[in-house]
């Protein structure tokens, strides 16, 4: 059996996945094209659809032959529809796509599901057994340490958005680029300790029934909004995704340091201070102490 395992840069636990299904003597394939090509193939498809969709469908076409597909599953935040049922809705869209099999990103319930795939892949069940205690090792993750929270002769602004979004250079990658234009050190969500994170996410009034994407954005608010060298929140969301930027402008309303709401789309922005004017706006603001707000949608207080 020919499986396919998209190499999200957003997964957590990628490393644990390809170790697991080596060691079931499963024939992995992983996407084909560079990420900007298999983008600009997701988007040729899904022209509606937000970034992380977009590039998700890409990969997938991008594999060759497979009879499945394993999808780290994403962190949903309400109303979130595509992060629920990726590949069911996926399939729905778009026809002739292998089967697709959502699999655990965290430790949590890890082995039981990597159990019941690899029963589903081999039909051997004391070969799973050994592929389970041989890629233990990896179900842990990359540890994560807190990133710094200063540099040199630069403002620090805490940047919160989905991992999907965040982690990915193909998608965020000017962003990234335009806060070090503009003399920002910019401090990203998806790179703080998850367990620091969710641990500041049970201070949410509603943390038992939060999907967990929300938890994750309200840690992780919570964390830097704390720290006194960060100046400033820059709540970031995928173009498109209602959803996402939804739960974002909900999350900025309630923060008592300087906000900035926006989204992020690829290839239609040079990554340049310049073609970015929210952000130059509000670095100014939490750099110059301008008393003038710059009238730029979705700005929070």
């Amino acid at each position: 059996m020919k499986v396919g395992l998209l190499e999200s840069r957003a997964a957590r636990l990628g490393s644990y996945w390809a170790a697991y299904l080596k060691e079931l003597g499963v024939e992995v394939v992983t996407p084909s094209l560079p990420d900007a090509e298999a983008l600009a193939l997701g988007q040729e498809s899904l022209k509606s659809e937000s970034l992380p969709v977009q590039l998700a469908l890409g990969r997938i076409l991008a594999l060759d032959g497979v009879d499945a597909v394993l999808m780290p599953q994403w962190a949903p935040v309400q109303g979130d529809a595509w992060s629920e049922a990726l590949g069911e809705l996926l399939s729905r869209r778009i026809s002739g796509l292998p089967n697709m099999i959502p699999v655990p990103d965290t430790s949590e319930g890890l082995e039981s599901a990597a159990a019941e795939i690899g029963l589903r892949l081999s039909q051997n069940a004391g070969g799973v057994r050994l592929a389970l205690e041989r890629a233990r090792i990896h179900a842990a993750g990359p540890r994560a340490e807190m990133p710094p929270l200063n540099a040199p002769s630069r403002v620090t602004v805490g940047v919160i958005g989905p991992r999907i979004l965040l982690a990915e250079d193909v998608l965020a990658g000017q962003l990234r680029q335009a806060l070090d234009a503009l003399g920002l050190h910019a401090v990203y969500s998806h790179e703080l300790p998850l367990t620091e994170v969710l641990k500041r996410a049970e201070r949410m009034d509603n943390v038992a029934t939060a999907p967990t994407g929300e938890r994750e954005l309200f840690g992780a608010a919570s964390m830097l909004s704390g720290k006194g060298a960060v100046r400033g929140l820059i709540f970031a969301s995928p173009a498109r995704d209602g959803a996402s930027h939804a739960a974002l402008q909900r999350l900025a309303a309630q923060q008592h340091k300087p906000s900035l709401v926006m989204t992020v789309d690829a290839g239609e922005a040079e990554a340049s201070a310049g073609s970015w004017p929210e952000l130059e706006a509000f670095r100014d603001r939490i750099t110059l102490g301008a008393s003038a707000r710059a009238v730029t949608p979705g700005e929070s207080a």
